[in-house]
C-alpha cells in the first residue's frame, strides 16, 4: 500500500480548523509519520497517533523526540479499528472513505462538541460543518473537512404541549411535534454539538441536549422557556 502523506499546509490549515489548543487531546488513526500530532503537540495540545506500520510508529519517534515534543506526541503500534477514541477532543485524518464508514459509529460515541477534521475525503452521507482549502503548496491534497460531532437527540421526547419525534442523520434533524390530533413537521432542525434548533408552526427553539434531557429557549409563538424529556420505550 502506498502511503500518502498529508502536506504540511494542510495539516496547519486543518489544526486551524478544529481551533487546536493546549486543552485539547489530538489522535490520528493511521498517523504515518506523525506529522498531524507532531504539529498538534507543537501548538501544546497532547496527542496520541495510532498507526499499523511499526517502521512508521518508530519514525515518528523519533522526528517528535528531534522536534522537542516527545512528550505530548505519543505513537503506538496498532489497528486503527479498535483503538479508544473516547478520551480525543479533535481527530485529525487522511483516510479513504471506507475506513470512514467503518469508524463512523465510533465517531458518533465521541463527546458532542468533538471535532473531526479530515484531509480530502469526507466522512460518506454527513454534511461537513465546514470545508476549507489551504494556499502553497498542497499539489493534489488541498480540502480539508471539518466536523463537529453531535449530541444524541433521535427518538421521541415528551414536552408540555406535546411529543417531538425525531429522525438524525449526522447534525441534520427530522420530524414532528405532536399534539393531540395535529402533527406538526420541525423544519431547519440541527444540531452544533449538544447545541440543537428547530422550528414548529412558526416558533423557534434553541437549546441544548443532556443526554435524556432538553431545554432552552422559544422565540416567536408561545415564546419563553422550554424543557423535554426523553420517552423511554
Amino acid at each position: 500500500m502506498v502511503w500518502v502523506p498529508t502536506p504540511y499546509v494542510l495539516v496547519e490549515k486543518m489544526l486551524d480548523m478544529a481551533k487546536v489548543t493546549p486543552q485539547d487531546f489530538v489522535m490520528d488513526l493511521g498517523s504515518g509519520d506523525g506529522r498531524n500530532i507532531i504539529a498538534a503537540a507543537k501548538r501544546g495540545a497532547r496527542g496520541l497517533g495510532v498507526e499499523w506500520n511499526a517502521d512508521m510508529v518508530a519514525l515518528s519517534r523519533r522526528t517528535a523526540q528531534k522536534e522537542g515534543v516527545a512528550e505530548r506526541a505519543q505513537f503506538v503500534q496498532g489497528d486503527m479499528f479498535t483503538a479508544d477514541i473516547s478520551k480525543a477532543t479533535v481527530l485529525a485524518l487522511f483516510l479513504l472513505p471506507d475506513n470512514l464508514t467503518r469508524l463512523a459509529p465510533k465517531f458518533l460515541a465521541m463527546k458532542p462538541g468533538s471535532r473531526i477534521v479530515a484531509n480530502g475525503f469526507a466522512v460518506p452521507g454527513w454534511e461537513p460543518d465546514d470545508t476549507q482549502k489551504s494556499g502553497g503548496d498542497c499539489g493534489s491534497w488541498c480540502t480539508a473537512h471539518l466536523y463537529i460531532v453531535p449530541a444524541n437527540a433521535a427518538g421521541a421526547w415528551r414536552l408540555p404541549n406535546g411529543v417531538l419525534t425525531l429522525e438524525q442523520n449526522f447534525q441534520m434533524l427530522s420530524g414532528s411535534l405532536t399534539s393531540g390530533k395535529n402533527s406538526m413537521p420541525i423544519e431547519n432542525g440541527r444540531l452544533h454539538g449538544d447545541e440543537i434548533t428547530f422550528t414548529v408552526a412558526g416558533s423557534r427553539y434553541t437549546g441544548r441536549v443532556r443526554g435524556d434531557a432538553m431545554s432552552g429557549q422559544v422565540s416567536g409563538n408561545g415564546a419563553g422557556a422550554w424543557k423535554a424529556s426523553r420517552v423511554r420505550s
